[in-house]
């Protein structure tokens, strides 16, 4: 009784969802049958008035922390997530529509079982021996993770979300623009793709594999499958292996760019060139397969070519720069360039030609003509394979 007179009521909260989520994987944990139905059951138990909303996101929580990816499991089942960085003590980052922003961390000691969860079907392994891993999980989408002492931190990983929805090449850019690389894979004009990571370079390949005719047969290489395609096209896939302490060796990107040219293409199409590829892409390109696609790493389209140029130097350090400029000249056709704008997606910034047909130009030079450039279309495209 209060001074009043009257009785008073104590109100008492309940557990927070985090706490019910710890209990209930702590009585599931031991009993034997299927996860969920378990998890039903003692939350049953537990809270047995919890609203159906609530019920089903402690359901889908406490599941994912028994036999799925903890909070990974709900982050990845948001179609709006591009990206999601952990970095050390579990700091959670998430891109959606261009934006990073903060999420809930996640202990190490889950990481850790995260980890384990996603490399073993894939055969995988991270430890202090083998810290760094780069894969492909079930739904496409591409884990990179580092470990101590590599990472000075503590665990690092970056999941790279498989694109559900389809982007079209208006995606990228106007009107005029679409229209120009539409007409750039008609001539079959051999393109290089350049960009900043993540700034939608395989997305933009993803989206001209959609305009070749059906029925051209593609060969398509990668480090780890992640682009989108069409299944009922003609179309081959490659993706590279690779080596394992205790298993086969290493199947490289090169290796499958020369299994490729026995493979009857008529486009080859590499995810990205980033080392002694670069030397076999560039001769399959001069050998009559026209019309093929790759990306690079670069910050302008210029630069991508001077990055191409290193490349092919060091895969053929005894080749004179003349020959390999004379090389790049003959076999690629047009760079275009992304880049990535917060808050409004990626766009494609510039196209060059290269110019192989320009005069003036030394044996040693490489002159570049902008097609289209700050937002305006300049030339109309000259180069041209039959």
């Amino acid at each position: 009784m209060n001074r009043h007179g009257r009785s008073s009521t104590t109100i008492t909260c309940g557990p927070t969802d985090e706490t019910l989520v710890q209990m209930l994987c702590e009585r599931v944990s031991a009993l034997p049958g299927d996860a969920e139905e378990l998890v039903c059951d003692q939350l049953g138990m537990l809270a047995p008035l919890l609203d159906g909303t609530r019920r089903e996101r402690l359901i889908r929580a406490a599941v994912a922390k028994l036999i799925g990816l903890d909070q990974l499991d709900l982050l990845m089942a948001d179609p709006r997530v591009d990206e999601i960085l952990i970095n050390r003590a579990g700091q959670v980052w998430v891109e959606r529509e261009g934006h990073l922003t903060t999420s809930d961390p996640i202990p190490t000691a889950s990481l850790s079982v995260v980890l384990e969860r996603i490399l073993a079907p894939l055969g995988r392994r991270l430890d202090r021996s083998s810290p760094i891993v780069d894969a492909r999980l079930p739904d496409g989408s591409r884990i990179c993770a580092v470990v101590p002492p590599v990472a000075v931190d503590g665990i690092t990983i970056a999941i790279r979300r498989l694109r559900r929805s389809e982007l079209r090449l208006i995606n990228f850019g106007p009107p005029p623009v679409a229209e120009l690389v539409s007409e750039l894979i008609e001539r079959r004009c051999n393109i290089v793709i350049a960009g900043g990571t993540s700034s939608g370079k395989t997305s933009l390949l993803g989206a001209i594999l959609d305009l070749l005719p059906p029925t051209e047969r593609v060969v398509l290489i990668e480090d780890t499958s992640e682009i989108t395609v069409d299944p009922s096209r003609h179309l081959v896939r490659l993706e590279a292996r690779a080596p394992s302490p205790e298993g086969p060796p290493a199947v490289t990107v090169g290796d499958l760019v020369r299994t490729a040219l026995r493979l009857r293409p008529d486009r080859i199409v590499v995810g990205e060139v980033r080392g002694e590829e670069t030397l076999g892409l560039i001769q399959a390109l001069n050998t009559g397969h026209s019309g093929s696609l790759s990306t690079c790493h670069a910050n302008s389209a210029p630069e991508a070519i001077a990055r191409l140029e290193t490349l092919l130097l060091q895969a053929s350090p005894h080749w004179p720069l003349a020959v390999i400029r004379h090389h790049l000249r003959s076999s690629i056709d047009v760079v275009i360039h992304l880049s990535r704008c917060a808050g409004t997606g990626r766009h494609i910034t510039e196209i060059h030609e290269v110019g192989a047909h320009l005069g003036g130009q030394a044996a040693s030079e490489i002159l570049m003509r902008p097609l289209y450039l700050d937002g305006e279309i300049c030339e109309e495209p000259q180069r041209c394979r039959n």
